[in-house]
């Protein structure tokens, strides 16, 4: 049988050709196929925090952001429905809740909200600059800075439908929680392949905590009892337990995300301190921006020195309000306000929060009234950080 013999460039062209076609072949059933390995277009955010800690502050800094979409503490629906059940019992309840809002399914709050509903029937509605602007409100442009007073007289009607439709027009679904008390109970969230979720962990140093609850002690009260698991009773926090469980759940949170932390935690988690914040907002702001993939605009930068940068420390009216205040003084109020007696119960309490977070002892009156002590230890090598490793930490 005679064989045929094929000159090498043709066979080379050959198979060129029909790799070619393989690979477009290829390319073209892969575009049919789920990728799983693909991010969702969305970005999610959660501030993980607890109450007096900055957080409402925090919140703000990204709600008043053009592209961002973000609740305040939905999971207070949860709580305040469910609120015979611990802390604890509710974490799934609370996780299944914030999964459902950062995919923009709003039909959750129908096991919470039953009756037809406006946006002012959701908790701190008025926290949130996309619901104060279209699509949910027609008041204002998306690039401006709304007040809490002027989106509640102008946008409360709204019906409650204009909150799913407005969350699906953003690039970015923030929301600020202060009711996960163990990072593992998220790790369903962090390896969902329909999340692309993100966690900025906001501390702040258990004395001035305390300082800030005092002033809202009638209203963490319920929360206490959820927290202390007394079935319903409300509870004064007059022994600081809520706080030891509220430390002990930050150092949990902390050393599950530095201490050997699961691969899907890579660049996942930033922890951040209100002191440093407020001492230095812009440089500190521009990093939580860098992580959470925006960028920080001329008219946002101006808002927040303004913000950071009013008069006084705060009235207790204000408690629950953000207003320009001298945020550094605030940092600093419980220094003067608490009694040497109250830190000393504090410190016991929270020693090891106040230790691994970054925060110094004192150890007397004198100390702790010496306002050139500075109290708020630079960050430690040993204080890792997923997404910032390499640079700040």
């Amino acid at each position: 049988m005679a064989r045929i013999r094929l000159p090498s460039t043709i066979v080379i062209i050959f198979v060129t050709v029909q790799t070619g076609f393989l690979l477009f072949m290829y390319a073209r059933y892969s575009s049919f196929m789920p990728q799983s390995e693909e991010k969702p277009s969305q970005v999610h955010i959660l501030i993980l925090s607890s109450w007096r800690s900055g957080s409402s502050f925090v919140g703000q800094l990204f709600s008043q952001h053009p592209s961002v979409f973000y609740l305040m503490e939905p999971a207070w629906h949860v709580w305040v429905t469910m609120y015979q059940n611990s802390a604890k019992v509710l974490h799934m309840a609370v996780r299944d809740l914030v999964r459902s809002v950062f995919l923009c399914d709003m039909s959750v709050f129908d096991a919470y909200m039953p009756w037809k509903r406006n946006l002012s029937d959701l908790f701190q509605w008025a926290a949130s600059r996309a619901l104060c602007s279209a699509p949910a409100c027609d008041s204002f442009q998306r690039t401006d800075i709304t007040s809490e007073m002027a989106c509640k007289t102008l946008c409360g009607r709204y019906p409650f439908s204009k909150v799913e439709e407005a969350c699906k027009t953003y690039s970015h679904v923030v929301i600020k929680e202060v009711r996960f008390f163990d990072l593992k109970v998220l790790y369903p969230l962090l390896t969902d392949p329909s999340l692309n979720l993100k966690i900025i962990h906001l501390v702040r140093d258990p004395r001035a905590v305390v300082k800030s609850r005092e002033q809202s002690v009638k209203a963490l009260a319920r929360d206490n009892g959820i927290v202390l698991s007394t079935n319903g009773t409300k509870v004064e926090d007059s022994k600081y337990k809520v706080m030891q469980e509220v430390c002990r759940s930050h150092v949990q949170i902390y050393e599950t995300a530095t201490l050997k932390p699961p691969n899907f935690l890579k660049d996942r988690y930033l922890m951040v301190r209100f002191e440093d914040l407020v001492r230095d907002p812009l440089s500190e702001i521009s990093e939580m921006y860098k992580f959470a993939d925006l960028s920080l605009t001329s008219r946002l930068k101006s808002w927040i020195y303004n913000i950071t940068h009013g008069q006084g420390p705060g009235k207790k009216k204000e408690a629950f309000k953000i207003t320009s205040r001298d945020a550094v003084s605030v940092s600093q109020a419980w220094r003067n306000v608490l009694s040497f007696q109250k830190v000393k119960k504090i410190q016991e309490v929270c020693k090891g929060a106040i230790n691994i977070l970054g925060y110094q002892l004192v150890d007397s009156e004198k100390e702790q009234r010496d306002l050139t002590l500075d109290l708020v230890l630079p960050r430690r090598q040993n204080q890792f950080s997923w997404s910032s490793f390499n640079t700040k930490h």
